[in-house]
């Protein structure tokens, strides 16, 4: 067994620095939108955008970024996201129209695309099998600290400064990360390969064609002539990526990864785990605000009770895992999350804040104890030479999970709604919940709030039960297609050396 790095959880520390840079700051921006709209004039269209522009970018880059870490150094791909991410930080809080900081976030994209997957890949090259599950839920718990935190340091940030203060909190933070990483954390890289510059370009136009054509389901609905576009110029550039990535002598993203049960059963478990999770959150963060009544900051804070959960069960999650194996695990943690979508499922409109923390505890039991055993499989069956593409796999199906889920999910709970509303409301009252309560407000018509909030919560009912589905059929993957791995030689020859030596007998017994 090689020898573990002295310093491996102070690496894991600075990594955790570098990854809450970039949560805190997406979370936050869900608290700042108000104030956006109020100084920066914004519409509800370049809201959209400042919010999609990170994503676009960030998850056309991911398989590109990896790769080039790969080659050229994960230490260095971390640092370089750090720098360009607290750059483009700053230059947000210089912004002074919507356009300018639409563009100051898709530079935010380009540092976030390289940072994350090397978080990942640099935690899978300085853990050992034995204990990379570990560092990865401590990582796992950090997403849910920086989810946790994000709306109380949104709220006061906004409440004493301007808008642009969520933005330049990122910069003396990335500024320690990067002193941190070079400093403490040892360079790392892949067999050296001539760049893929073909492959790399049509994994971008096909992944941001994918997410911009899902983005656009929200906008401007599935039949129209931009999201066929958009799919359309996804499965095109995806297919030719696939090719080209099956006949070139050196692949930036080599297929036969996808041979690998594990790395393919725990691809398609995270697409399933965050297909969802993403749809039914974004629904309940409605929920929580119009018929719950509660204020934005209120709102996070009423994630707590799940993010907790989250963090205590990312460590029940590695007993499991060690005891009874990562099908288990994983089996466990995705059924249990299916149990908490059954409890929204049975919503009703009378039920207050105490049904929904359950349903939430639930899903972030299962959340929990699925998570690092989903990520440690798919980490663990890459080669050394391939860890940081592998990584950014990883994230690349947790984002195209989570921006189908927000579309699909998104148009069933739109369609539920309208269907439970009264056909003779107002248009703009059927469209959506907002709307209706807009419209009761200026009316003064009280039933046609209440009305709306019963069918919103008739439409969340019916949509988790999709959750109830992704949740079971992700845990039928999970045990079908997984396999445990083989004991490593060393350990085998050990055991049998245990095994067949004679016990020595002491002379005074001969």
């Amino acid at each position: 067994m090689p020898e573990r790095n002295p310093r491996r959880w102070l690496i894991l520390g600075v990594l955790c620095l570098s990854l809450l840079v970039v949560v805190i700051d997406n979370m936050v921006l869900n608290i700042a939108i108000p104030s956006l709209i109020r100084d920066l004039g914004a519409s509800t269209s370049e809201i959209q955008w400042i919010i999609d522009s990170y994503i676009l970018v960030f998850a056309g880059l991911l398989l590109t970024a990896g790769s080039l870490s790969d080659r050229h150094g994960r230490r260095r791909g971390l640092v370089i996201g750090l720098i360009v991410f607290g750059g483009a930080s700053a230059l947000a809080t210089l912004c002074r129209t919507p356009e300018q900081l639409i563009a100051a976030r898709g530079l935010m994209g380009v540092g976030g695309a390289f940072l994350m997957p090397g978080t990942l890949s640099i935690i899978t090259t300085v853990f050992d099998e034995q204990e990379r599950k570990k560092a990865i839920a401590i990582w796992s718990s950090v997403l849910a600290l920086g989810a946790l935190g994000s709306p109380v340091i949104g709220g006061l940030l906004l409440q004493h400064f301007w808008w642009g203060s969520v933005f330049l909190i990122n910069v003396p933070v990335a500024a320690i990360a990067v002193l941190a990483a070079l400093l403490i954390i040892p360079e790392s890289r892949g067999a050296a390969t001539r760049p893929d510059l073909i492959g790399a370009l049509l994994s971008m136009i096909g992944m941001a064609a994918l997410v911009w054509a899902v983005i656009s389901t929200s906008r401007v609905g599935w039949g129209s002539p931009q999201t066929i576009g958009g799919f359309v110029v996804a499965v095109v550039g995806l297919t030719a990526f696939t090719l080209w990535e099956r006949h070139v002598a050196e692949p930036m993203l080599p297929l036969s990864l996808f041979r690998d049960r594990n790395f393919a059963g725990a691809s398609f478990s995270i697409v399933l785990l965050s297909f969802s999770a993403g749809g039914v959150v974004l629904a309940l963060t409605q929920h929580i605000q119009f018929v719950l009544g509660y204020s934005p900051v209120k709102a996070g804070l009423a994630f707590v009770p799940m993010i907790v959960t989250v963090m205590i069960f990312n460590g029940v999650g590695v007993v499991v895992d060690k005891r009874l194996g990562t099908r288990a695990a994983m089996a466990i943690g995705l059924l249990l999350m299916a149990c908490g979508f059954g409890v929204l499922a049975s919503l009703n409109p009378g039920d207050g804040y105490l049904k929904l923390a359950a349903a939430l505890v639930v899903i972030g039991m299962g959340s929990g104890t699925a998570g690092p055993a989903a990520y440690g499989t798919l980490l663990g069956a890459l080669p050394p030479e391939r860890v940081g593409v592998g990584s950014a796999v990883n994230d690349t199906v947790q984002q195209v999970g989570q921006a189908l889920s927000i579309a699909v999910l998104g148009s069933v709970l739109t369609a539920a709604y309208r269907s439970a509303m009264p056909t003779d409301v107002v248009a703009q009252a059927r469209d959506s919940i907002g709307g209706a309560l807009r419209v009761a407000v200026q009316t003064g018509d009280a039933a046609l709030a209440q009305v709306a909030k019963d069918s919103f919560v008739e439409a969340i009912a019916r949509t988790s039960l999709i959750g109830v589905i992704g949740g079971v059929a992700a845990a039928i993957v999970a045990v079908a297609v997984l396999r445990p791995k083989p004991k490593p030689e060393a350990d085998k020859t050990e055991t049998d050396k245990t095994e067949t030596e004679p016990v020595p007998v002491p002379e005074h017994q001969v």
